[in-house]
This record gives C-alpha cells, sequence and structure tokens, in this order.
C-alpha cells in the first residue's frame, strides 16, 4: 500500500472515530436531556394538578379531597399532549380515574416507602405494568403531597415513552446524516493531508535520487516545524558533507595523479641513471679513475628511491594507525643539535645558516625516532625553501607542555598554500620538485600525522616572501595520559 493510502486512511480513522465517539456521547446526552426534561414538565403538570383540584377548608385546615370536575377538565386539555395522570389516596389505592373492572390498582411498596419520606420518583414503565396505560411503555413522575405534615395523596403524571423516542430518533437521523456529510469531509480532508504529507517526503526523496546521480549541488528549505523539516535539515548537512568529500576526493585524485607523474619522474631518472652506469661499467665504457664516482652516484640515486618509497609507506603506516609510538622523557637539545649537525651541509649548498637558540635543556615526552623525524622534516622543509637565509630553531617549556619553533627567512607562502600544506602530495612550490629534498610532497604530511599522534599541535605562520614559521607543541605525560583517557571514555 502507498504511503498516500496509508496516510489517507490513518487520518480518516483518527477523524471518523473521534466523530463516532462524539456522536455517542451526544446521543447519550441528548437521550439524558430528552427524558429529563419530560420529567420536569410532568412534574409541572402535577404540581398544577395539585393545585387545582385539591379541595381544601379554610375554615377547619383540612383537606376535602379532589375535585372532580376539575380534574376531568385537566385530563381532557392534557390528553391532547397525550399526557395521562392518576391520583392516589394515602391508603395507597387509585381514586382517579375510577375503574370498572374491579382491579386495586396500588404502587409498589418500595415506591411508597419513597413518597411517604417526600421523594419524587421518575420511572420507566412496560406495558402492563404501570397504571397509567397498560398497553404501552410510559415514562412516569411520582409527585407526593402532604397536608400538615400527613400524605394525602399521590400524582402519577406519565407520557408515552414512543413520542420520546420519536424525538430521539428525528434526532438521531439528523445525526447520522451529518455524520455521513462528515465522512465525505473527512475523506476529502484525509487525502488533503496525506498529500501534503507525501509531497514534503517525495521533495526529500527527489533530493536523493539527485543525489545518488552525484548532484551535490542541492538545498531542502526547512522551516523548523516538525520532524521533516529537521530531516531536511539533516539531509542539506548530509549534501553539503558529500559535497566537501566528492570535492576532497576530486582534489585527492588530481594530487594522486600529479604524485604518480612526480614519482615516475622521479624515479625514472634515477633509474635510468643507475642503468646507464651499469651498461657503462659492463661494456668498459666508464674511465678507470671514473669507476669509483659512477659508484657513489648510483648509490646516491639509490637512497634517493629508498627515500621516496619509505615516505610513502610511513605516511600509510602513520595515518592508519599502524605504527607503536615509545614515548618517553628525554633532553631534546641533544637530538636538536644532532638534526643540526646533519643538515648544515645541505644548508650551506643552498647559502642557509643554521641556528640554535641555546638556553637550559628542555625535556620532551615523546618517541624519541618519531621526534626526530618530524623536526628533521621541518627544518630540511625550511632549507628547500630558503636560499641564502637563516633558519632559527628554539625550544622551550610552556604549561605542561614542551613548544618547538623553526623559522626560516624564505619564499614563504599565501593564505591559499598554507590552507593545503598538509595534504599528501602537496608541494607549496612545484617548481621545486626535482630536488633532492622534496621528492614526494608527503614529508609535511607525515609530520601533521606523527603530531597529532603525540596529542600535539602544529601551527604555521608565513606570509609571501617573507619567511616561514613552523611552531610545534608537545603534551607532558600527564596531560597525554588524560587526553588518551577521556577519547577511551
Amino acid at each position: 500500500m502507498k504511503l498516500i493510502y496509508q496516510q489517507m486512511l490513518a487520518f480518516f480513522a483518527v477523524i471518523m472515530t473521534t466523530l463516532l465517539i462524539v456522536g455517542a456521547f451526544f446521543i447519550q446526552f441528548t437521550t439524558r436531556m430528552v427524558y429529563s426534561s419530560t420529567w420536569d414538565q410532568l412534574e409541572g403538570y402535577a404540581d398544577s394538578l395539585m393545585q387545582q383540584a385539591m379541595s381544601v377548608d379554610q375554615r377547619t385546615n383540612s383537606s376535602h379531597g379532589f375535585q372532580i370536575s376539575m380534574l376531568k377538565n385537566s385530563e381532557a386539555v392534557l390528553s391532547h399532549q397525550k399526557v395521562h395522570f392518576a391520583i392516589f389516596n394515602q391508603n395507597n389505592q387509585m381514586i382517579y380515574p375510577t375503574q370498572n373492572d374491579g382491579i386495586v390498582r396500588q404502587l409498589s411498596k418500595q415506591d411508597w416507602n419513597k413518597l411517604q419520606k417526600g421523594e419524587r420518583i421518575h420511572r420507566t414503565s412496560d406495558h402492563g405494568t404501570n397504571v397509567l396505560n397498560s398497553r404501552a411503555e410510559m415514562t412516569d413522575v411520582l409527585v407526593p403531597y402532604f397536608y400538615n405534615g400527613k400524605l394525602r395523596a399521590v400524582i402519577s403524571v406519565g407520557s408515552l415513552v414512543s413520542d420520546i423516542r420519536a424525538n430521539i430518533s428525528k434526532i438521531e437521523h439528523n445525526l447520522f446524516i451529518a455524520l455521513l456529510i462528515s465522512s465525505v469531509a473527512a475523506i476529502i480532508l484525509s487525502y488533503v493531508l496525506a498529500r501534503y504529507q507525501v509531497l514534503r517526503i517525495n521533495r526529500v526523496r527527489g533530493a536523493a535520487h539527485k543525489v545518488a546521480r552525484g548532484d551535490f549541488d542541492i538545498h531542502l528549505e526547512e522551516k523548523n516545524r516538525d520532524e521533516l523539516d529537521d530531516l531536511a535539515q539533516d539531509f542539506n548537512k548530509m549534501a553539503v558533507s558529500l559535497r566537501g568529500s566528492n570535492e576532497e576526493i576530486k582534489r585527492q585524485e588530481d594530487r594522486r595523479r600529479q604524485f604518480m607523474a612526480d614519482a615516475a619522474h622521479e624515479m625514472r631518472t634515477p633509474l635510468t641513471t643507475i642503468n646507464g652506469l651499469l651498461e657503462g661499467l659492463q661494456y668498459d665504457a666508464i674511465p678507470e679513475d671514473m669507476r669509483g664516482k659512477s659508484i657513489e652516484l648510483m648509490q646516491n640515486e639509490t637512497k634517493r628511491l629508498i627515500r621516496i618509497v619509505n615516505e610513502n609507506l610511513d605516511y600509510e603506516k602513520i595515518r592508519t594507525n599502524q605504527i607503536t609510538l615509545s614515548r618517553r622523557n628525554f633532553d631534546s637539545t641533544d637530538a636538536l643539535n644532532n638534526i643540526v649537525l646533519q643538515l648544515t651541509k645541505k644548508a650551506e649548498e643552498a647559502g642557509d645558516k643554521l641556528v640554535l637558540t641555546p638556553g637550559p635543556a628542555v625535556t620532551i615526552y615523546a618517541d624519541y625516532d618519531r621526534f626526530v623525524q618530524v623536526m628533521f622534516n621541518v627544518v630540511q622543509n625550511g632549507i628547500q625553501f630558503t636560499q641564502n637565509g637563516t633558519i632559527t630553531i628554539t625550544a622551550k617549556r610552556g604549561y605542561h607542555e614542551s613548544i618547538f619553533a623553526v623559522a626560516d627567512t624564505g619564499i614563504g607562502m599565501t593564505k591559499a598554500q598554507l590552507k593545503n600544506i598538509w595534504e599528501r602530495y602537496y608541494k607549496a612550490d612545484p617548481s621545486r620538485k626535482n630536488t633532492k629534498y622534496g621528492e614526494s610532497g608527503l614529508g609535511l604530511a607525515i609530520v601533521h600525522q606523527l603530531v597529532q599522534l603525540h596529542g600535539g599541535q602544529i601551527k604555521v605562520e608565513s606570509e609571501k616572501d617573507q619567511g616561514t614559521t613552523f611552531t610545534l607543541t608537545f603534551p607532558d605525560e600527564q596531560t597525554s595520559q588524560d587526553k588518551e583517557t577521556k577519547k577511551i571514555e
């Protein structure tokens, strides 16, 4: 069953259930109201008969009974309204109308006891059990009359139940007609409401089909009224996320292709060089005095290939959390001095000067080898993009953390370049892709992953042609443990 019919059925069921419940209560209320109104009217007739037909001697203050002529006149008037009455004396004997069949008609002992207490009785009697009309079902009231504190008479005034039910039937008939009209209106209203809801759902469905076809530039209207609007809001967030992911996939794919082209070029060059030198050695085409230089060149090119492969392997291991950090407390100054010694020659080749700001020993809590890898890459990056300048390395203690800064006076970066420096395969200066320090564009991506793995932060400040400053923060042991505990929780 389609949703629109399910919705229609649900709305129609709710509306009809409400109408039926209201109708049932209305019929019950109307029935009670009709009977109550009839009894009030009959009590009025009884009181009027008592006042008009009762004969009282004002001198002796005594009751002489009822005036038969008045009773007959009243009977003639009330008979036109299909109202009957009977009068019982203080001995529970019916004295009017008089009966010729010889049967003494009396009220039940239970009713008589109530009447003696001054209670007025409302009742409905089946045919054959009432004293007013044994051939029909009637509803009547019994009204006691007291004089000088004694029960003198009881008047029973009744009306045919069929007349009352006829009025109730007319009300029920009109109510049934109204129910039919309401049912038609309920069907129309159910269709309108169901179609409105289904249209809103189909709007989301249509948008989902567009997303499935790869169209992420879609936005659903949000009015924050109900769950469907919440769904539309979540859908919009999903579309934005998918659009960003799609753009990121395209960007990564472009960089992957660029990387494959760069890697192929970088690998082709050393492989071609090695192959040419090997052929020269094989056919004795290289002079004896140049063989040592040729072997050294092959070794350098081999190391270059190994470096490219290792950087890719390291990045994948770090990205997929396949490495384990062996963190401990150690003096970072010694490690930084070793890095400066290793890179001094490369800095001099670029006309740069490496400066390690002297200061007290700075203790750091980190994996020693990975810390050296991080700082080595950052300092080497500064050398790569600085010509005839200075690379300054500083280390200091912060609040429960160790802070390191590497500042160069190189070419710097624009804001657009700063946004992408942590991306895999990204190179701020593609013209330098053939240098021996930046083959793959993975160095800073690895640095970023390793610092995050330590629970630290790395920030970059740079201006075009003004240089770049990398600031790295490593938390102390207790702070790192607290962060790991929160992640587990």
